[in-house]
């Protein structure tokens, strides 16, 4: 049985962790999975945005528990693979949580670029519960995405968060009813993924680079560059002809 499916449309490639009898659990096996599915998706120039998701009821219930009963930094390392590969990946990522979302998986829902919800969703870092240090770069990636008290509700006070009020702390952009979350998130992927593949590469770079710009002026400094470079494209052209031949049309 494989592990991770993978699926294409439109554009988008939809990555399901498919373990379901073990809440898909993030094991050595899954994860070597994980990698090379991530490097055959790169690899095709036709995908433009990928959708990460979990085979029900969960979406990843977390690290294996008995790989961490005798983890050592190499073996977390290796487990935390499984997220960071995906975090690393400079394609738009968009994790569709359409359950449980615990400890390492949470870090994987927390390392795509874009999160959407079902209302049954749990997110729970469970770290403190299980008597284990936070890992990952959990703690850096809540508190950056929702700030410090929704990272200290989650990590220390242990607050497990259902779709809706992730939504409302801002953990994720949107909750939607459990049946509509796929087809929300592979809709709003198709659009990233409709636009030409480089650029939209280039915009998700610009976007975290931003988060070390201080000031408007630096800002306009740094999309100055890929501003030009973007019109100099073969795409641009294209679009811009497409968009008169519309206007002149009416």
């Amino acid at each position: 049985m494989s592990l991770v499916l993978v699926s294409v449309a439109e554009g988008v490639a939809t990555l399901t962790l498919n373990n379901p009898a073990e809440r898909n659990t993030l094991t050595a096996p899954m994860v070597a999975e994980i990698v090379a599915a991530m490097d055959g998706i790169e690899a095709d120039t036709s995908i433009g945005a990928v959708v990460v998701t979990g085979a029900a009821p969960a979406f990843c219930a977390g690290a294996n528990l008995g790989n961490l009963a005798e983890a050592t930094s190499d073996s977390l390392g290796s487990i935390y693979e499984g997220f960071l590969r995906i975090a690393r990946s400079p394609l738009p990522t968009l994790a569709a949580v359409n359950g449980a979302a615990v400890g390492a998986g949470m870090n994987l829902a927390l390392g795509c670029d874009l999160r959407l919800a079902a209302r049954r969703a749990k997110f729970d870092t469970r770290f403190l519960q299980i008597g284990i240090h936070p890992g990952g770069g959990h703690t850096w990636m809540l508190r950056r995405i929702a700030g410090p008290q929704v990272a200290f509700a989650g990590v220390v006070f242990g607050e497990v968060m259902d779709g809706a009020e992730a939504e409302r702390v801002g953990l994720v952009h949107r909750c939607v009813d459990d049946d509509q979350l796929l087809a929300a998130a592979e809709t709003m992927a198709a659009r990233a993924a409709a636009a030409p593949r480089e650029l939209v590469i280039e915009v998700k770079r610009t976007i975290q680079d931003m988060a070390d710009v201080a000031t408007h002026a630096e800002a306009v400094d740094r999309e100055l560059v890929p501003q030009v470079w973007s019109t100099r494209q073969p795409w641009f052209a294209e679009r811009i002809a497409a968009l008169q031949a519309r206007i002149s049309s009416k």
